[in-house]
């Protein structure tokens, strides 16, 4: 090995001989960094963003707080833009009028402001109906977003159980209760969306003339009032437990009510559903084998703002404690928190962020402790409101997020400086190159032991939530040591990088599982919150024993299958979308067509061999598109086009979407997702380059030297979806392919068309993007988009709900847009894309093909798409949103409008990959011909030629097995 001087040496004569030799070291444009440790506090300021919340109050950290009210009514509205705002009179119980806005454009108050200052915002409002979303809007104060976080502000809606009592089914199990909207009127203080912020947000307005706007990004909503004021600081327990001795509040004697966690009256979302625990005898109500909805909360209980709220009547006026029987065994080494609000206030401080620690079992916690708080309730109904928040960790979140920001800023500017393979025995010099690098590691390591620390006094231990934390902060620190050895060291950099993102997002889930709550006066004793020994080895055994009996495989309602009137659906997802389905079969499609339905989950690999041993089901789901046509060939699947109402059900679907089960003029299967790309894009580092977002290949061709000067990269599609078992014709192939009306195969299916004229030229340049661009072939775009260093790639427009989920810490930093596309003589441009999915089929062997036929109406029918993709929403949240086929039941999912806008101009383009006899050889040869361009050199038209004949003989030898025509 070198040492230090002599890698320098050899760096010298090195850059000397590049120099004479007519090359020349790349130079770089680096912005100085001004900024000081004590300049920049270690909560989360960043220069990386200047407009986060952070920055903003502490420009204004020495205005008044003034106290005086400013209430704008919401009809006084000034102006509207792109929207025809309603007024609406006695609206739901409410006297006097509301503005009705809408989901698109934007509505303007103006107003006086007497005292300049900060000022909290309330807003009153009614969330009418919509897509079943929380609202989304945007604020603007005189014409301008004060921050990012105001971009953003979500308002939630209110729901519940469609029916007051749980439904069994007929083995005797309880069925998840549906949820349904109960709309009522809010007030809220306007928030951070996210809970990095537990407070409510602070608004700067001038002395004078002032001008609220919202604009709509989601949702319709009714607006009564905004309210500029202060909001009241949360007294102590001391100060209200003196109020209580002023008010000569006595203590209650003798009643202990106990209300059940899935009698909850209102949540904030539909996926605070009932659930079952049958983990332990001591959950009510239990029974030892069949399925109780018992408890509520969970996993998907987790995110900040979500509450639950329960209703208790009590028989007296007085103080009560309270306790609460919980479970959380999702967080170790971290707490999960919720705000406590009784009657629509917080009562104190201390129940502003209520810990609930990790346990494996069942727990019982009486606010307060030994010393247990009491609260005032007053005789009649109560209400009690659990809030998701995130406490004491908020900053530290903050912090952390702000870190990740920064730490992916200067590992772009090393990339820039080494390359995305740096030489190990190489010194770069990077702390010269990168002047704020030393500074920026040494102030980060320290900021992060901090949080460390801090974590560890929250909670009150040692972790491995802490472990990340501490090795990314001693990596940075040895690299303020040793900066020769950063070059060797960035791999785990990077991955120690994105585990802090990973931190974040574990960190800021907050699961909570309640089985009940107790209301007692003072004195009574709690009911112990686990089980004895002797039951839990009852129930042990006794779970056992029945596992012998239940069929807890099985989903919802069971009829007998030799029934004329029961159909069997297979469905090969997961088993909560298997749910879902059951239960809107079993409270929809049952009782409107006396259909009943065994649905079954099942592996979707052995349909064909059931389907052989007579053994398959009428209907199968979520199958793949390369599927119904190889079926329809071997007349396992039924043609669709033999029912009369065929035409018009088709055109619930684009051509597109059908396409690929078109096969000797049939259909073969209806479309239940379609999948097409779109182009993503971080508006940051373009504004920070320079560069255009690409409209044409051309444009994109002219943008990707500026991107590999500095060292990143663009992702285009190479590999197929993952649950693809045959290879597809790559995308980015299609998409030059279509653009300029090529095709697939010749008239009639019966070869290729991939010798084409067209082909060859499509073939040729997106060889070329590997070829001459350098394009990588394998790379993670998901975590190469978040670190900056593939700030543009296309992909399935479903990498939308991954992003919105995964990437907290770049959120409203990306776009996505069109794909490129190629000019026209008249100016327009042409961007066609081909398009994946699944589909569902009517197996031939169905002896209810009408009943099938049926289900399969009302499956693809716009009503049951929007419910279904809602609830999986609601379910699974934003990561699940359903990218159903179904035309207009898109529009109803809560897409934000402009990223709907953007889905459907690219949507109008989507052409479909028919299927055709041996066509599966097409991706497979394609794919051949590609790598043989890339990795051996070879002529891109020679090699596509070479891999033709094998295509082509595939779908002839086919073609004649199935006794199909040859020309």
């Amino acid at each position: 090995m070198f040492n230090r001087q002599t890698r320098k040496c050899i760096t010298f004569l090195t850059v000397f001989m590049m120099f004479y030799s007519g090359l020349y070291l790349p130079t770089f444009n680096q912005k100085t960094y001004a900024e000081s440790e004590t300049d920049m506090p270690a909560s989360d300021e960043s220069f990386i963003r200047k407009d986060l919340y952070s920055q903003y109050i502490n420009e204004y950290k020495n205005a008044p707080k003034p106290q005086s009210e400013i209430l704008i009514e919401g009809e006084e509205f000034a102006a509207s833009n792109d929207m025809n705002p309603e007024i609406l009179t006695n609206f739901e119980g409410m006297n006097g009028k509301a503005v009705k806005t809408e989901e698109t454009g934007s509505i303007t108050w103006e107003f006086d402001v007497k005292e300049e200052g900060l000022y909290n915002i309330q807003l009153k409002y009614f969330p009418i109906e919509g897509k079943s979303s929380s609202a989304e809007r945007e604020l603007l104060i005189n014409g301008k977003v004060p921050f990012q976080g105001a971009a953003t502000l979500t308002f939630s809606r209110s729901w519940k159980n469609e029916l007051p009592e749980i439904e069994r089914d007929n083995r005797g199990n309880d069925l998840r209760p549906r949820q349904v909207e109960d709309p009522i009127w809010m007030e809220v203080d306007l928030q951070d969306s996210e809970g990095y912020y537990t407070e409510p947000y602070l608004f700067y307005f001038n002395k004078g003339k002032n001008s609220i706007s919202l604009v709509s990004s989601r949702e319709p909503l009714l607006i009564d009032y905004i309210k500029l004021y202060q909001v009241k600081d949360i007294p102590t327990y001391e100060e209200v437990k003196a109020e209580y001795e002023k008010m000569g509040y006595k203590e209650t004697d003798g009643v202990q009510l106990k209300i059940q966690g899935e009698d909850a009256t209102l949540k904030s979302a539909p996926t605070l559903y009932s659930i079952n625990d049958r983990t332990s005898p001591s959950t009510e109500p239990y029974d030892i084998s069949k399925i109780r909805m018992n408890t509520i909360g969970g996993y998907n209980w987790r995110w900040p703002g979500q509450w639950i709220t329960w209703k208790v009547d009590v028989p007296e006026d007085g103080l009560y404690k309270l306790g609460l029987k919980y479970k959380q065994n999702m967080l170790r080494g971290l707490f999960s928190a919720r705000k406590l609000l009784i009657n629509d206030e917080v009562p104190f401080k201390e129940v502003e962020n209520i810990p609930f620690y990790f346990h494996n079992s069942w727990e019982l916690d009486v606010l307060g402790g030994e010393d247990p708080y009491l609260f005032y309730l007053p005789k009649g109904t109560n209400e009690i409101k659990l809030e998701v928040t995130l406490g004491d960790v908020a900053p530290l979140l903050r912090t952390v997020e702000s870190s990740v920001l920064e730490l992916n800023y200067i590992y772009r500017k090393i990339l820039m400086v080494t390359g995305a393979v740096p030489d190990p025995y190489r010194d770069y010099q990077l702390e010269k190159h990168i002047p704020e690098m030393t500074e920026i590691f040494s102030r980060q390591s320290k900021i992060l032991y901090k949080v460390s620390e801090e974590l560890e006094r929250v909670t009150g231990e040692k972790s491995d939530q802490t472990a990340i934390l501490n090795t990314m902060a001693y990596q940075l620190e040895d690299f303020v040591k040793r900066p020769e050895t950063i070059q060797r060291r960035l791999d785990t950099y990077k991955i120690n990088v994105g585990g802090l993102g990973t931190w974040i997002l574990t960190v800021r889930e907050q699961p909570l599982e309640i089985d009940y709550f107790v209301v007692a006066s003072p004195k009574e004793k709690m009911p112990k919150p686990d089980a004895t020994v002797i039951s839990k080895a009852i129930h042990e055994v006794g779970s056992f024993f029945y596992s012998f009996i239940e069929d807890y495989n099985s989903i919802g309602n069971v009829s007998d299958e030799e029934d004329d009137n029961t159909i069997t659906v297979w469905i090969g997802t997961g088993r909560d979308q298997a749910q879902v389905l059951k239960s809107m079969i079993d409270d929809t499609f049952t009782p409107q067509t006396n259909i009943n339905v065994n649905l079954k989950l099942v592996q979707m690999n052995v349909l064909l061999p059931a389907t052989l041993a007579g053994q398959g089901p009428d209907v199968a789901m979520q199958i793949q598109n390369d599927i119904p046509v190889n079926y329809a060939m071997r007349n396992a699947v039924a043609d669709l086009t033999q029912f009369d109402d065929f035409e018009t059900v088709q055109t619930r679907f684009r051509d597109s979407a059908v396409l690929p089960f078109r096969f000797n003029d049939g259909v073969y299967a209806l479309p239940e997702q379609q999948v097409f790309s779109m182009m993503f894009y971080r508006k940051d580092i373009f504004e920070e380059y320079g560069l255009k977002v690409p409209e044409t290949w051309d444009e994109l061709y002219e943008i990707l030297p500026a991107l590999q000067k500095n060292h990143m990269e663009m992702a285009l599609p190479l590999d197929p979806p993952a649950q693809m078992v045959n290879l597809i014709p790559n995308q980015t192939f299609t998409m030059m392919l279509f653009q300029n009306d090529g095709k697939l195969y010749k008239e009639k299916d019966i070869g290729s068309a991939l010798d084409s004229e067209m082909s060859m030229e499509a073939f040729k340049n997106w060889t070329s993007l590997y070829t001459n661009y350098k394009l990588p072939l394998q790379f993670d775009f998901p975590n190469r988009f978040r670190t900056g260093e593939m700030p543009i790639g296309i992909a399935d427009y479903t990498f939308y709900n991954h992003l919105s989920v995964s990437a907290p810490e770049i959120r409203g930093l990306w776009e996505f847009v069109q794909i490129p596309g190629t000019p026209q003589n008249d100016g327009t441009i042409r961007r066609e894309v081909s398009s994946s999915g699944t589909s569902a089929i009517l197996m031939e062997q169905s002896k209810n093909k009408e009943a099938s036929w049926e289900f399969l109406k009302w499956w693809t029918s716009k009503e049951v798409q929007v419910r279904f993709g809602r609830e999986m929403e609601g379910l699974m949240g934003a990561a699940a949103r359903y990218p159903t086929a179904n035309i207009e039941a898109l529009k109803e999912l809560p897409w934000p409008v402009k990223d709907y806008e953007q889905l459907e101009k690219q949507w109008q383009w989507v052409r479909g990959v028919p299927e055709v006899p041996g066509g599966y050889f097409t991706g497979r040869h394609l794919d051949n011909a590609f790598r043989e361009v890339v990795n051996n050199g070879t002529n891109p038209r020679e090699a596509l030629n070479d891999f033709i004949i094998y295509i082509d003989d595939e779908i002839r030898v086919k073609r004649k097995e199935f006794n199909l025509p040859l020309e």
